[in-house]
């Protein structure tokens, strides 16, 4: 099926989509790699106060390069996935809906999406630039300090993604 999808529709629609789904995703995205990850569960395992709320929210494994002139960011294309599958599990279990990538999960993560509802999006990788021209608006919210990998709120239209883990125990990724 082909969907085009807001990303506050995705926790209703879960149920519905599929491994092999293709979405076209708009919305607000955060982005997040590894360092991130790190210190937003660092945070909260404090109970301190996290850079965005995690309720029904989608973050983009991604780390952009910077913006050209006269345009919101600068190539865009996806990280491998598996390096935030230590982090994933906590983030779903406190309201993370989805997470855009690249590259199959481990089974924490599987089950993480399967109980919460939520579900895994790839994006294709090596078409960074491609990418890029769904992202309308993009500006730094958290971890400055980090650069390409700080936190970014991105405004997207119509992203496109594929289901690769949907929370029916669909999974591109197993044959």
């Amino acid at each position: 099926m082909e969907y085009k999808l807001h990303v506050s529709e995705i926790r209703k629609m879960a149920d519905t989509l599929k491994a092999g789904d293709r979405v076209f995703l708009s919305g607000t995205v955060y982005t997040s790699r590894d360092a991130a990850h790190k210190r937003i569960v660092a945070s909260l395992e404090k109970g301190e106060k996290l850079p965005y709320d995690l309720n029904d929210a989608v973050i983009y494994y991604v780390g952009p390069t910077p913006a050209p002139e006269n345009l919101p960011i600068g190539s865009c294309g996806p990280t491998t996935s598996s390096r935030m599958d230590v982090f994933s599990p906590v983030l779903l279990d406190n309201g993370l809906v989805a997470m855009i990538g690249k590259g199959p999960r481990n089974e924490d993560v599987c089950r993480a999406v399967e109980r919460n509802k939520a579900v895994y999006f790839c994006a294709v990788g090596g078409a960074g630039a491609l990418l890029a021209k769904s992202v309308k608006k993009c500006e730094v919210i958290a971890y400055d300090d980090l650069g390409c990998e700080s936190v970014k709120k991105m405004e997207i239209e119509n992203l496109p993604v594929i289901v690769a883990i949907d929370c029916n125990k669909g999974n591109l990724f197993e044959v």
